[in-house]
């Protein structure tokens, strides 16, 4: 007998809250319920902090549930201020439109969205033409201004101030929520834990206009064991856009991960039998890097597909002695005059981005952790000049991990 989807999901410890955990649970058991999660095009890509939500939505598909990938085109003219200190900053619309589309795209990667078995839609279609004295009338009654205070996305806010701006939203995704419902039949909402808030209360409003049951759920946040948001580099965000995160860099991220973050990673991050993931995690010593290689392997091949996660792997081995592919090693090309006069080492380190500032380099060279072609740099006034490329490219190491190649055109 196939198993219930929420236990799957509880197993892997994907879930943080439920509204209701015995009647979804019992409603996922027994019929193909329509779901949606929001993205809201801030950026025009998802980054790795998304993926735990992209995955339960893959899990709930595969166990023959209906997705609603749901894009803020209205949200995000306002701005969701939950977990934010401060007012996100405000986009045009054409800015919001081209990130809608490009995120669009990237979901359908990991859903079948087909018009049947799963649907993309855009609350831009029902948000943006709201008539205002119309909806204070017949959506803004049924929330008080008080217990809309109570909640956490408002409270942390309270200290600098919320713009009123911000107060609509969870208005406006509840509102959502209920037109989800009206239109597709949606019962339940899913999203991470910061959405708590937001969630509830759109439920309750489904229940008070409706009169029908409707339901909500959040996940864990990525996070390492310490607590901080997974995802995050000195390079930026781990975006699943290739041009803006090669592939080889997302498998070196989860390559290096602590030892007590990788039960965690694979439970979220792939779909390995957890009778697999215990054996992995229980890995000790040397031996819990074959658990992260793994991992790597896995999610890069579910971001970004088998051919490209291999090729990531194979130049993951290879820089550690096993071999000389460089192909999918993140690069940049600098034009060759640049070098004709040379260029000092501490330039070319802020010009790839290694490093933020010639001060953080100059530290990194004193401290020995700067390489070029294998030879670590002892002189921070070392010139790189055209002597130094062979065959056209040179290779910049940052510490143990971080690999750079420049090509010269």
């Amino acid at each position: 007998m196939e198993r219930n989807v929420y236990d799957v999901l509880k197993e892997r410890g994907f879930i943080e809250q439920a509204t209701h955990e015995d009647e979804i649970r019992e409603l996922l058991g027994k019929e193909s319920v329509t779901f949606y999660v929001g993205f809201d095009p801030t950026g025009d890509s998802l980054h790795l902090g998304h993926f735990v939500q992209i995955m339960v939505m893959m899990h709930l598909q595969r166990a023959g549930h209906r997705p609603i990938a749901l894009v803020g085109g209205g949200t995000a003219m306002v701005g969701d201020p939950s977990g934010r200190s401060d007012i996100r900053k405000m986009l045009t619309v054409d800015q919001i439109n081209h990130n809608a589309n490009r995120i669009t795209e990237q979901l359908s990667k990991y859903l079948v969205i087909d018009g049947e078995n799963g649907l993309s839609v855009n609350n831009a279609d029902w948000l943006r033409n709201l008539n205002y004295i119309e909806f204070l009338r017949d959506i803004g009654k049924n929330f008080s201004v008080n217990r809309m205070l109570t909640a956490e996305c408002f409270k942390s806010r309270m200290e600098k101030g919320l713009s009123f701006l911000e107060f609509n939203y969870m208005i406006m995704q509840s509102y959502d929520f209920l037109e989800l419902y009206r239109r597709y039949g949606c019962q339940l909402q899913l999203g991470g834990n910061d959405q708590w808030s937001n969630i509830i209360s759109g439920a309750d409003l489904i229940r008070r206009m409706e009169g029908k049951p409707a339901y909500g759920l959040t996940f864990k946040l990525l996070t390492t064991s310490e607590g901080k948001k997974m995802g995050k580099t000195e390079a930026g965000a781990l975006w699943i856009d290739p041009e803006q995160a090669s592939p080889y860099r997302m498998y070196q991220y989860l390559r290096n991960i602590d030892d007590a973050d990788v039960e965690n990673c694979l439970c979220l991050l792939t779909f390995l039998p957890m009778d697999e993931i215990k054996r992995l995690s229980s890995l000790e010593g040397a031996e819990i890097n074959k658990a992260k290689e793994i991992l790597a392997y896995e999610f890069t091949k579910i971001v970004h597909g088998e051919e490209e996660a291999k090729k990531a792997q194979d130049t993951a081995k290879s820089l550690f002695g096993q071999g000389k592919a460089t192909d999918s090693m993140p690069s940049t090309d600098i034009e060759k005059s640049k070098f004709n006069e040379g260029m000092d080492v501490l330039t070319l380190l802020n010009e790839l981005e290694l490093t933020s500032s010639k001060s953080e380099g100059r530290r990194l060279v004193k401290q020995g952790g700067i390489y070029v072609n294998d030879n670590r740099v002892e002189d921070i006034d070392l010139n790189i000049t055209l002597d130094d490329f062979k065959d056209g490219k040179i290779i910049i190491r940052k510490g143990k991990k971080v690999y750079h190649q420049v090509n010269i055109i």
